[in-house]
Formats: structure tokens, sequence, C-alpha cells
């Protein structure tokens, strides 16, 4: 028998297992981390076969994930399995399940007819304390040493026992990771809605007086009449622009299709149109980033023209990004305005978003810096790394 790569086995079986779970500790979405456990515990263990389920509350699978069955034969599968026979054990017991046959099992209730066939069976569920978070599932041991019965060892429980352990830890983070994202699209929410009421509704409250004065004035004073409407026309095209500019927040990102790039240079365009300032955008070699990296730049590129266009008072903005050495990206949005002392905003209490950037940056494993002065415009640089 070989050993184990937890039993001083061979260097290259112990930095296999190091890799896995440093995958599983960078991923910050959910269902990143679901894939990087199943790929990982799959070929870790040497199955031919992976799954990790994720309970919901009705009895079924809120979340299945599998590796070493195609897309088509998934889908002829056809829906998600129910809480039942070996996989239910594997969510209402403490402990994990190996089984040289998992179709001898009295609990075996079959599959459907596009089931692979599948024998020895190996199933760990995934605890966080007292709860149960989902379950591992492995089967069909592809290689045995020594030409003895191909069936899941000791080793490989243990093995796969750390695994669940450290994937309690991964799909736990990204559940807070997703829940604060959640909490933080709430409070831009809120902000907008904020933004209209301050912007666009004073400004049409101020466009309905203006019209009715003109109203007024029209048969006895005509030319005060002429010089109101002038005022209304020009309230009108405010309002316009802010609202413009409030709908481009709102409006979904395309990352998932568009990517990081076209979809920065498409929303500088917009907000380029939108405002008298000239803002120009430029890319330099920038690759795929991980898709919660990709979203932190885009918000925080938002989050800096916003700024830069309704407080700096300058006529350009430029935004860049660049990719650096190590694979990552580095934003820069600069802005020819009145600058600030950043020290007397933090002190003042009006930080501009500035905590919010912050904290997206370091929510993706980078950093933000701020460079300004009264007097000499304002750069905001945010540095993420590679994935």
């Amino acid at each position: 028998m070989t050993a184990s790569p937890l039993q001083g086995g061979p260097r290259s079986g112990l930095a296999a297992v190091s890799t896995a779970l440093l995958a599983m500790s960078r991923r910050l979405e959910v269902r990143d981390v679901l894939r990087t456990i199943v790929v990982s515990a799959r070929e870790l263990l040497d199955a031919e076969y992976a799954a990790l389920g994720v309970p919901d509350d009705h009895g079924g699978f809120a979340q299945f994930v599998v590796d070493g069955i195609s897309a088509e034969q998934w889908r002829r599968i056809g829906p998600l399995p129910r809480q039942h026979g070996i996989l239910a054990a594997m969510l209402h017991e403490d402990g994990p399940e190996r089984l040289a046959d998992v179709r001898k099992d009295p609990r075996f209730g079959g599959w459907p007819a596009a089931h692979p066939d599948m024998s020895d069976f190996l199933g760990m569920p995934v605890r966080d304390g007292e709860e149960t978070l989902g379950a591992i599932f492995l089967a069909n041991k592809r290689h045995a040493p020594d030409g003895s019965e191909r069936v899941f060892t000791d080793e490989d429980q243990e093995l796969l026992s750390l695994l669940a352990q450290h994937a309690a830890i991964a799909l736990t983070n990204a559940r807070l990771y997703e829940r604060s994202r959640e909490l933080t699209i709430a409070e831009e929410r809120s902000r907008l809605a904020h933004e209209l009421h301050d912007a666009v509704s004073q400004k049409l409250f101020s466009l309905r007086l203006t019209a009715q004065a003109a109203a007024t004035l029209v048969d006895r004073d005509p030319a005060r009449a002429k010089g109101e409407l002038q005022q209304v026309a020009a309230l009108a095209a405010e309002a316009a622009d802010e609202l413009r500019a409030a709908v481009t927040e709102l409006r979904p990102a395309a990352l998932d299709e568009d990517g990081l790039v076209a979809t920065l240079r498409t929303h500088v365009q917009v907000l380029d149109r939108a405002h008298t300032a000239h803002v120009t955008f430029t890319c330099d070699g920038v690759r795929a980033l991980p898709a919660a990296q990709e979203e932190a730049v885009l918000r925080v590129a938002q989050e800096a023209l916003h700024n830069a266009l309704r407080h700096s008072g300058g006529d350009r903005v430029e935004v860049a990004l660049a990719r650096t050495a190590g694979g990552g990206a580095v934003l820069r949005v600069a802005d020819s305005g009145k600058g600030f002392d950043p020290r007397a905003v933090r002190r003042a209490g009006r930080h501009l978003g500035l905590v919010s950037m912050r904290d997206r940056a370091s929510g993706a494993g980078g950093r933000l810096a701020v460079h300004s002065e009264p007097g000499r415009g304002t750069t905001i640089e945010m540095e993420v790394p590679g994935g």
C-alpha cells in the first residue's frame, strides 16, 4: 500500500495537498469554492467521480457540483437529487461512509438511467460546528497499489476528512463574503436613492417654480419671462445630466459577458457623453481576473469616477488600467480638479466613499491608495494581485 500524503508520503503528494488547501482559501465566490473542493478531492484521492451537495430547507439540494461527468451527461441525468439514501446519511449523520459497493447497501435507491455506474464509495460531511454545510461524495477508485482491490482506504478517508475541515472554513468565509456584498449592494441602492432625491428631485422642484414664474410674467413682462424660460432650460439640462449619471450607476455591469476591460470602457464612454468633463480610458495588457476582483475593480472605478465628476470640479478625468508584473492589475482614476487634504477629510468625517473603496480593495486581496492635495487634483489607485 502506498503512503498517504498525510503519513510522510512523497513530497509531491504533500505539495498537492498544500496546493488544494491554498486554492480553497483563495476563492471568494461560493460556487467557485464548491468547484475547487470537488476538483481537489477527486484528483487527490484518485477517484473517477466526485460531487459536493449543499442542502436546502425543502428536502433537496440548493447546489450540487460534480466533477468527472460531462455537461451533456449531467443534463441527461435530470434534476438535482433529493436527500435520500446515502446522500441523506451524509447530511444527517456525523461520520464518514466508506462502502466497497454502494449498490449493495440497503439504503441504496438506484439512480437515473443516464447516471454512470458506481461501485466503491467514500462520503464525508462538511460541518461547521453543529451545522452541516454539505457533503463530499467520491466514487470509483481509479488505481490500486500492488494490484490490490480498487477501493478507498483508511488513508483516503483521513485525507478527505482534512479536506472537509478546510472546505468548511472556505465555504463559511465565502458565504460571509457574499452576505457582506449583498449588504454593500443594499447600501449602494440607498445612496443612489438619496442622490436622486437630493439632486434630481430638487432640480425638478426648482424647474417647476421657475416655469410657474415665467407663466405669470408672459403677458406683463415678456423680457423677464424669457429670462425665466432660459433658466428652465438650464435646470432641465442639469436634471437630465444628474438622471443619466444615476441611471448609469444603476445599470448592471456586464462583467460576465464582456469582462472588466470592455465593461469599464463602456462605462467611461457613457460618462464622457453625460458630463461636461472629458473622461478617458486606457488599458495596457490586462488579462481576465477572478470574478470577485473584477467586480471590486469596477465598483472602485465607479465610486472614484462619481466623486471626480460630482465633487472635484475638474474638466478632465483619466481612467487607466494596467497589468502588474505579477499578473494582477492596477487601476488609476485621476482628475484635474481642486483636490483635497485626505487628513482633513478623515478628521471631518467626510470620507467621500473612501472607506467603501478601501473595504472593496481589501476584500479582493488588494490595496487602495489616495493621492491628493488642494489645487493639485486627486488620484485613486487600486492594485489587486493575479489570480
